[in-house]
């Protein structure tokens, strides 16, 4: 068998065989046991949460409501059906029209309309995954790095990395100033990347963060844009969690500072944005890439042609998000879904003294069980995580996934289940804190303030399983799992 293995290696590319993919995660790893053994209230009630997936579920009835009032969006339909033949032939990797510009309104309104986009600069991707990839190839050769912030999202290795041969350098942030970037951490990866003789092309950065669910305030993208633009390198700003906001402060984006600064070279920064966290969409696989640089434009959407979203879905995207009432009506109902949920699921867990970092964005919160750990170091965070996993049997991913620099720190997701499914894990967490401090608390059940009316029949239809697996995600047997 290992024989057969290594020649079958040797038949492969180097592209396809190099370990850059980042699969040894413990990040991808939590999937492998919740795949195993998924959580269903009624057939497998001592199954595994799955905490481990940033999806926005909260709002879907409210799409369903529009796709039920609006049949002509959909070329599959008797109303629809007039556009098919239009849809269903070529269409150029520029992509429709009327998607760019409905894209380019809704990144506008998500934003205040405090900025406007050019769609004649919207390149289309599947995904952010293929959208990160994209402006890695435009702007980086084989062994050029671009700075992160830490933590950070474990697949930016795969994402970034995998196939560009680019490479990432850690910046290290810390919880003393709950992890927010300083210019004092960027000269000092920067300056020791140059004494290693890397050449260093740009900076990427998350805001709002994953995994923290914070917003960068004015001030930080100010000194951020000022560093790139001192170095001369890129700024890259993964804005796809820009509509999770639930509470202030409100989001700032790049767009908006970017002008504010005197003398800054626009020719440096790309936004990435997707609409699968905004709207909850990642099945659709939209991705975009905007730049400010003419040539990034132009080559990139060269390149764009490798993974474009479907014509169908662009016809479906541009009725929905050119539809202003909906827009206005699900952004606001969005963040006051987000809210509620963030704020009964870090209730539930103050009721035992865990906190998490203080947040307003995002699916998930930044969970703190420094406290809980028998080691004070990332071997006892994995210890412990072991422990939740397999014990406690909720599959949360640890800080280290993330590159965080100080151990016993989890990323924690709310938003992709139901109210009961959530008052179950509170429930285990509560018994596990309980059990590991030696002062077992009364599990009553908790009483959840937002009702979204999830029946069994629709968890049966939507609980993941290992039959129902991400276009991310490899068959049952291999040990790739999903990653978001």
């Amino acid at each position: 068998m290992a024989l057969l293995n290594k020649n079958t290696h040797q038949l492969l590319s180097k592209i396809a065989t190099n370990d850059k993919h980042g699969e040894n995660s413990p990040y991808f790893d939590g999937w492998k046991a919740y795949n195993s053994n998924p959580f269903h209230p009624t057939k497998n009630p001592q199954g595994v949460i799955q905490m481990g997936l940033a999806e926005n579920q909260l709002c879907f009835d409210l799409i369903e409501e529009w796709i039920r009032n609006n049949p002509k969006a959909s070329i599959c339909t008797k109303e629809g059906v007039n556009c098919f033949k239009y849809i269903a032939n070529f269409q150029d990797y520029h992509g429709l029209p009327e998607f760019r510009k409905a894209v380019a309104n809704f990144m506008s309104k998500v934003r205040g309309g405090r900025v406007r986009f050019d769609p004649d600069r919207i390149l289309m991707s599947g995904g952010a995954t293929g959208a990160n990839e994209l402006i890695m190839f435009c702007l980086a050769d084989p062994g050029d790095a671009f700075l992160v912030p830490s933590p950070y999202y474990p697949a930016f290795v795969r994402d970034l990395c995998w196939r560009t041969r680019a490479q990432l350098i850690p910046v290290e942030c810390h919880s003393s100033n709950n992890f927010k970037i300083t210019t004092e951490a960027l000269d000092e990866a920067y300056n020791k990347a140059k004494e290693d003789n890397i050449n260093v092309k740009g900076l990427i950065i998350t805001n709002p963060s994953n995994p923290l669910g914070t917003t960068m305030d004015r001030e930080t993208l100010k000194s951020i844009v000022g560093f790139i633009n001192e170095k001369n390198i890129h700024l890259v700003c993964d804005e796809i969690y820009a509509a999770t906001v639930f509470r202030a402060p409100s989001f700032v984006s790049v767009s908006e500072v970017m002008h504010e600064i005197e003398h800054c070279n626009s020719d440096l920064i790309h936004i990435i944005y997707s609409l699968s966290k905004d709207l909850g969409l990642p099945g659709f696989r939209v991705g975009i890439v905007y730049s400010y640089n003419d040539g990034v434009v132009n080559n990139g959407r060269k390149m764009s042609s490798f993974g474009l979203v479907s014509s169908q879905t662009q016809h479906f995207l541009a009725a929905l998000l050119s539809d202003e009432n909906f827009v206005e009506r699900f952004l606001a109902e969005s963040s006051r879904r987000l809210a509620a949920r963030h704020s009964h699921f870090t209730k539930g867990l103050e009721k035992v003294n865990i906190t998490c970092l203080p947040s307003n964005a995002g699916l998930f919160c930044w969970m703190n069980l420094r406290s809980l750990l028998k080691e004070k170091t990332f071997e006892g965070e994995m210890m412990q995580w072991r422990l939740i996993i397999n014990e406690v049997k909720l599959n949360v991913s640890p800080g280290s996934s993330f590159d965080c620099s100080e151990p016993g720190w989890y990323r924690v997701c709310f938003a992709n289940m139901d109210d009961e499914t959530v008052d179950v894990a509170l429930k285990r967490i509560r018994a596990f804190v309980g059990k590991e401090t030696g002062k077992p608390v009364e599990l009553k059940r908790c009483k959840s303030n937002l009702r979204l009316s999830f029946s069994s029949r629709r968890f049966d239809e939507n609980v993941m399983s290992p039959h129902m697996m991400s276009p991310h995600s490899p068959m049952p047997h291999s040990p790739l799992v999903r990653a978001t």
